[in-house]
């Protein structure tokens, strides 16, 4: 279910240097879940190695390799005043090898193909889901990096299920990732958690509109627990503000526990699943990233989609996540 992780793990990752401390030496480990529970760290970051929902989405592998670059990225900055890394428990990883290995199995012109792979991410799902719940019964706030955006469900599953209520939710994101309840994917994570009872209020933050479609403006309309702003209007039109967008984002979402989906397709010219060319910056990233986890009622982090082999260089998804981490550990 879950692959702990020690010191040493991250110490092979860490480039010690004489005079500096680093990530890597300073964040905490664990071997189990009851010296989680009695561990001081507010922070838990946790690891999911897959990319078998963005396949059954009919999109481009790559999103299992985030993970591990972001974490070598993370153990490499600096320890200070200024960006605690004490405040940060490295939990491990989810152990996806099993799922994996099963998806390559499949033949890809089968027409169960889809179908097959949903039953993979529903297997997923409810690892995430327990993993994640018992993160946040002890009283930690998840920081989850890596694999597809249908890792959405299981954070807001295991959340809610921790806290006893349906959670609210923000997602930075270029695709609101509320398709139809078809098989389980990247893009209906938000649509099963909302039927199943884990998602309240929902805001996705930047839709492209170029790759929204009409029934899913329609089904967003259908309900009062569902707002969104657009990329454009933000940033090309400049008809409503970055600054305002964040405002009414937290006016829909931050009176109670809400979680933060962090999708990197939104970045231009990241390397994510679905590149774009046109899109939010890294600092504007940042910037929503550094808002809404410093609000009291964040309940949980999730950065996803990234795809190392989608760029010339890999190691830049791994700094994009390491600065991420930092702004939200940054108090």
């Amino acid at each position: 279910m879950l692959k702990f992780y020690s010191k040493d793990i991250l110490l092979q990752h860490t480039n010690l240097r004489e005079g500096e401390l680093k990530f890597g030496e300073v964040a905490g480990t664990v071997s189990n879940w009851e010296a989680l529970e009695n561990a001081p760290q507010k922070y838990v970051l946790l690891g999911i190695p897959e990319d078998i929902g963005v396949r059954a989405n009919k999109g481009i592998a790559g999103t299992s390799e985030a993970w591990i670059v972001g974490l070598k990225a993370l153990c490499n900055i600096q320890h200070t005043a200024l960006c605690k890394a004490d405040s940060v428990l490295v939990l491990g990883a989810i152990d996806c090898e099993a799922e994996m290995d099963e998806a390559e199995k499949l033949n890809p012109n089968d027409p169960h193909y889809l179908f097959n792979l949903g039953l993979l991410v529903e297997q997923i799902d409810i690892i995430v889901s327990k993993v994640v719940e018992k993160i946040v019964a002890a009283g930690k706030i998840p920081i989850v990096i890596g694999g597809g955006h249908n890792n959405s469900y299981g954070n807001l599953k295991g959340t809610a299920s921790a806290l006893k209520k349906a959670l609210n939710c923000i997602n930075f994101d270029a695709h609101s990732d509320y398709r139809q309840l078809e098989h389980r994917h990247s893009g209906n994570g938000f649509s099963y958690a909302q039927k199943d009872g884990f998602l309240e209020n929902y805001f996705i933050f930047g839709l492209h509109r170029n790759y929204t479609s009409q029934n899913v403006y329609n089904t967003l309309a259908e309900t009062t627990t569902c707002a969104f702003s657009t990329f454009e209007e933000i940033s090309v039109e400049k008809t409503f503000p970055f600054s305002e967008a964040l405002k009414k984002a937290e006016q829909h979402c931050c009176q109670q526990p809400f979680g933060i989906e962090i999708d990197l397709d939104t970045v231009a010219n990241m390397g994510s699943s679905a590149m774009t060319p046109s899109g939010f910056t890294v600092e504007e990233c940042r910037q929503f990233t550094r808002y809404f986890s410093a609000k009291q009622n964040c309940s949980y982090i999730h950065i996803c989609e990234g795809a190392p082999n989608r760029e010339l260089f890999a190691g830049q998804v791994g700094k994009a996540i390491a600065y991420l981490v930092s702004d939200i550990i940054s108090e």
